[in-house]
Formats: C-alpha cells, sequence, structure tokens
C-alpha cells in the first residue's frame, strides 16, 4: 500500500476525507441507547462486589453516566475492519490493485480485506493462524480469499506474508499500524458525533445533562431500554454539546487511534478499554512505564484484542492530549458485559466488542475518573461495539463454565495452545 511518507496526515480533516472515499462501500451504523444499562453504570457497586479485586475496601463511585452505542457489530462482514480495508484499497494505485493484496489476521480484518478486494475485483491472499475461529475461516473464505495457514507466532506468519509477496507481487494491507487503516477506522467517529446529536435534539431526555435539568425542574423521568424518541422539548443549550467521551477497546490500536485523530481538539475525550487476563492489558501497562509492550501471549476470550499495540498506533495512544487513558477488566467482567448487550438491548456482538462498556460498568478507578470529572451534571459516553462475530456455539461454551475454552481453535501446527501477538 502507500508508503507512510505518501498517506494522508493523522488529522481530523484525513478522517474525513476518508469518510468520503468509503461511505458508497460501507454501512452507516446504527448507534442505540439503553436506559437500562445507562442505570446500571450510575448505580455504585456493592462492597461485596469489590472483594478479591484491586479496589477491595474503597467506598464504590457513584458516576452518572448516559451511554450511546456505536453498533459497528452491524457493520459489513460483522465489525469496524471494514472502514480500514476500504480506506486502504482506496489509496492504492491501478498497477497496485491488479497484482492484488496480502495480510495477516486471526479473523474480522481477514474477512475485511477479503470483501475489500472482491468489490474491487482483485485477488486477496489472507494468512491466518490455525487457531483462529473455524467461522472466521470459513466467511474469509467465502468472501473469495485464498487462505493460507501458518503457525500462531508473529514470526511465522510474517515470514509466509513475505513469501506470497516475493511469489505474487502483492501489496501488504496491515491489520491497524498503517496511516490509511487508522484513518479510515475513524470514520465511525464522525457517524458517532453526528447521530447522537440528532438523537438528543429529538429527544434531550438521552443525554446525561438534558435529564439533569430535568431533574432540577421536576420533571419525571422514564424507564426502559433501547432507543427512544420524545416529544420533549429541545434543549437549545444542550444541542450543540459534544460527547462527553468516548471509549473503544484497544488491540492493535487502529480502532482507538482512529477515533483519537478524529475527536483531536473536539472536546471529546477519548479512553481505551483492554481485558486483563494474561497480560492482554499491554497498552495500559505501556503507559504506566512510558513504553510500548511488543509482544502479546494471551487466550483472553476477547480474541481480537490479542495483539500488542502498533508503533504508528502507541505515537497517538500515548498522547495524552489525544488518548486521556486505558483501563481494564476480568474476564468474568467481560462476560457480565456480554449478557448484558446481548439480554438487554437483544444485540448480538463479540467478547471484545463489549471490553469498554465493562469498563464503565466494573473499573473503579474509570468510574471514579466519571464521577470527579463530570460532577452533578455527567457524561455522555459514547461506547464503541467493534464487533459480533462470535456463534451460538461459542457462547454457549463461553457461559457454560468457569473453564470454558478459550479459543475455538485450539492448537498450533507443532501441538501447542500458544497465541502471540494474533492481530484481530
Amino acid at each position: 500500500m502507500a508508503e507512510i511518507t505518501e498517506s494522508l496526515p493523522l488529522k481530523r480533516s484525513s478522517v474525513e476525507a476518508a469518510h468520503a472515499a468509503i461511505k458508497e462501500y460501507i454501512h452507516y451504523t446504527p448507534v442505540l441507547t439503553s436506559q437500562t444499562i445507562s442505570k446500571l453504570a450510575s448505580t455504585p457497586q456493592s462492597p461485596e462486589a469489590l472483594v478479591g479485586t484491586a479496589f477491595e475496601g474503597q467506598t464504590p463511585a457513584r458516576p452518572k453516566i448516559r451511554l450511546f452505542f456505536k453498533c459497528e457489530n452491524y457493520q459489513k462482514v460483522g465489525a469496524f475492519k471494514s472502514r480500514g480495508a476500504f480506506h486502504a484499497l482506496s489509496r492504492l494505485s491501478q498497477e497496485q490493485l491488479s497484482k492484488g493484496v496480502v495480510t495477516h489476521s486471526s479473523g474480522n480484518h481477514a474477512q475485511a480485506l477479503a470483501l475489500a478486494a472482491s468489490t474491487h475485483g482483485i485477488k486477496s491472499y489472507i494468512v491466518m493462524p490455525t487457531i483462529s475461529t473455524p467461522s472466521k475461516i470459513a466467511a474469509t473464505k467465502g468472501y473469495g480469499a485464498e487462505v493460507i495457514f501458518s503457525g500462531s507466532t508473529s514470526q511465522e506468519r510474517e515470514a509466509v506474508v513475505e513469501d506470497v509477496m516475493r511469489k505474487t507481487n502483492a501489496t501488504l494491507i496491515p491489520p491497524y499500524d498503517h496511516p490509511d487503516i487508522i484513518l479510515g477506522q475513524g470514520t465511525m467517529a464522525l457517524e458517532l458525533e453526528e447521530q447522537v446529536k440528532e438523537l438528543i435534539q429529538r429527544d434531550e431526555w438521552l443525554s446525561q445533562h438534558g435529564s439533569s435539568r430535568k431533574r432540577e425542574a421536576g420533571h419525571p423521568t422514564t424507564d426502559g431500554s433501547g432507543s427512544c424518541e420524545s416529544n420533549v422539548k429541545q434543549n437549545h443549550e444542550h444541542q450543540g454539546r459534544h460527547l462527553d467521551a468516548v471509549i473503544a477497546p484497544l488491540g492493535g490500536g487502529g480502532m482507538l487511534g482512529g477515533l483519537a485523530t478524529a475527536f483531536s481538539g473536539t472536546g471529546t475525550m477519548v479512553f481505551g478499554a483492554e481485558p486483563s487476563f494474561e497480560g492482554a492489558d499491554d497498552g495500559r501497562r505501556g503507559l504506566e512505564v512510558n513504553q510500548r509492550i511488543t509482544s502479546v501471549k494471551t487466550l483472553t476470550i476477547a480474541d481480537g484484542l490479542r495483539t500488542p499495540v502498533g508503533e504508528i498506533n502507541w505515537a497517538i495512544i500515548s498522547d495524552k492530549s489525544k488518548v486521556e487513558g486505558v483501563y481494564a477488566v476480568s474476564e468474568d467482567q467481560i462476560l457480565s458485559a456480554m449478557k448484558l448487550v446481548v439480554e438487554r438491548m437483544k444485540v448480538l456482538v463479540e467478547p471484545s466488542a463489549v471490553v469498554g462498556l465493562a469498563v464503565c460498568l466494573y473499573n473503579e478507578s474509570f468510574r471514579r475518573l466519571v464521577e470527579e470529572k463530570g460532577g452533578e451534571d455527567g457524561w455522555d459516553l459514547g461506547i464503541i461495539l467493534s464487533g459480533g462475530n462470535t456463534t451460538l456455539e461459542a457462547m454457549a461454551k463461553m457461559f457454560a463454565s468457569e473453564e470454558a475454552e478459550r479459543a475455538a481453535g485450539k492448537v498450533g501446527k507443532d501441538g501447542k495452545r500458544v497465541a502471540e501477538n494474533v492481530a484481530g
């Protein structure tokens, strides 16, 4: 693909240009609300719930939050990755397109690039670890890609990619660590921003700020779950207000880097969310020591986040003016958040998608921050539901027991259960 020096600069205007280039190929995914889940996020956790955690003995935080869910599980291929893939191809020359494209991915980027390539009528070569989810392998093949299997480690996968490039002259489209990918993923921020403003203009009660004023004025409240509209008189003071913050899952960092680029200078704060299992929270740990962590070996159920933050994305994420912080949650907390979204919102999501929601519900450090910064007025908070590529069989295993299988593909080529730097 385009050399980094030839890519558009990482700024909001470039995200806008990326959106113009890809909008005919992607879905304008919906933004949903849930008063039930917002209420849960605004309710202090019980002291008993904090026993055994780093927050045991602390007074539970009392944040006030209204949540707005950007549902990228409804995006083409069932995940946000389509945005980056289509934008990356839009930046290639006709000569490059004629020779095809190649990448390595465990699933969502694989499917996204395969779809983008078939849409443009070109060849795609996808290198997938043998531990990739069978349904994702089948879907990638279904979009017309030639799938080549490799071992699980980054060295094995990159060696196979190099071999494909040498034989075909195909252009490498990396999963996350390239400006063209980052800018493509950032396009969801423009939509989220616009959609939330439209929702609040129709019903100011959806905003934490509008509801705060209503309580002060003695207006009655409502209950229930899901997106709603009403004939409540619009509050013109609030119509132009931006989201207070957005939180998104962090794996390789393409999506979080794109969101941070798009929201930079708008007044909307950006946060990242990671699983803590087996060191999957490399972004959070890296920020603590002010150094990017280059290797991740984890079998977290959030399989799309089993990879370290990329170099370019690290430069964005480690910039405090662009990303306020990164927070981590446990496997049980991820499953609890997933269960809420499926049962209360009737929205099918994969574990990686709900890590941000889990932080809002269970991470006391984040919740304390919202309480302190938001005060009595609280926050309107955007949640990125990044994808929905799971199966009923996989969900049944996840919720069957605490020892549920952590990967649909159990072993690598050498017979060992290893997952290292696996790109989502």
